[in-house]
């Protein structure tokens, strides 16, 4: 089993409106009911029969735990590029290594508010990936995965949106739009 990330305080960058970085904060005082813009990613990981992993949040976690999402999300740290930062992020999360990172929604941009009424205000790139490797999450973040079918996740999202975790209620569609009903191969 993956062992549970113990790490120094993560740090987000803090965007204006334009997407241009105007500085650092800590994470953990980041997220509150007035979350200011910040860098994030999502990552959308196959395996190579083409299914997506899909992962439930931890029930720890601060904003929609237990809600079913993307393969993995996070923030770069300051001095770090989007897909150092997903290799990154996917193995500290997963324990898998990305043979292929690719960019699917370079654009992409939500806010939501949890139940409990902390805020997510992101820019936040997608990203498709692939691995070979078989998930080993690191429990903090993950409380179980799945592999599934893309128009299985797509028909999942349109259908019963409340099943999934916002961010990727917006993904599914806008992804499925932009590479016409198939992730690419």
């Amino acid at each position: 089993m993956n062992q549970p990330t113990t790490a120094a305080p993560e740090r987000v960058v803090l965007l204006d409106e334009r997407h241009e970085r105007v500085g650092v904060a800590d994470k953990a005082t980041v997220h509150t009911r007035h979350t200011p813009l910040h860098l994030a990613f999502s990552c959308y990981v196959r395996d190579a029969a083409g299914r997506v992993l899909v992962t439930r949040r931890a029930l720890g976690k601060t904003t929609w735990p237990g809600v079913w999402t993307n393969s993995c999300c996070g923030h770069p740290a300051p001095e770090e590029d989007l897909e150092t930062a997903v290799r990154r992020r996917v193995g500290q999360e997963l324990g898998l290594t990305l043979t292929d990172v690719r960019s699917a929604l370079p654009d992409f941009r939500y806010r939501a508010v949890s139940a409990e009424g902390i805020v997510e205000n992101e820019f936040c790139p997608v990203f498709w990936a692939r691995t070979a490797d078989v998930p080993d999450p690191d429990p903090a973040e993950v409380a179980e995965f799945a592999w599934t079918g893309w128009r299985d996740l797509v028909a999942l999202a349109e259908r019963a949106p409340w099943a999934l975790s916002p961010w990727a209620v917006e993904q599914i569609p806008r992804m499925d739009a932009a590479f016409e009903g198939a992730p690419p191969a």
